[in-house]
């Protein structure tokens, strides 16, 4: 059940949000082994000015960026996985966005399965009670 916020430089656009959309839940779920129909995605979108790095705007470094944060149930996925994430995710953003300074990251965030859920029931829930009823919730 991987949470994706995607922050990026630039102004709102609804067809590159579904673009974003569609192409990073298919990346988080083939390389970290996601269920497509459990995934969530959030876009907001920074005017240049009101991004920074290392203390200088974007409009002045005239250059774009992101922040990907994608929250997963810990223990779920290996080093090597979250390692090919992290690459593929960087170039496939760098890709569609373009001239993305280097500083713009990805971040896999690992929550306890107590403390991380969907519905009001925790992973941990979800994972016990993966057979009952033949539905697999996680």
């Amino acid at each position: 059940m991987p949470g994706i916020k995607l922050t990026l430089s630039g102004r709102a656009d609804p067809a590159l949000s579904e673009r974003f959309a569609k192409n990073l839940t298919e990346l988080t779920c083939a390389v970290l082994e996601k269920d497509p129909r459990r995934n969530t995605v959030t876009i907001d979108y920074v005017p240049h000015d009101q991004g920074f790095i290392a203390g200088t705007s974007l409009a002045a470094l005239d250059r774009n960026s992101f922040r990907l944060e994608v929250t997963i149930t810990e223990g779920t996925n290996t080093r090597d996985q979250k390692i090919a994430y992290q690459r593929q995710a960087f170039a496939l953003l760098a890709e569609l966005i373009g001239n993305v300074h280097p500083h713009s990251n990805v971040h896999v965030i690992d929550c306890s399965a107590v403390g991380y859920g969907y519905g009001g029931i925790t992973q941990e829930w979800h994972y016990q009670h993966r057979n009952e009823g033949g539905a697999v919730h996680a």
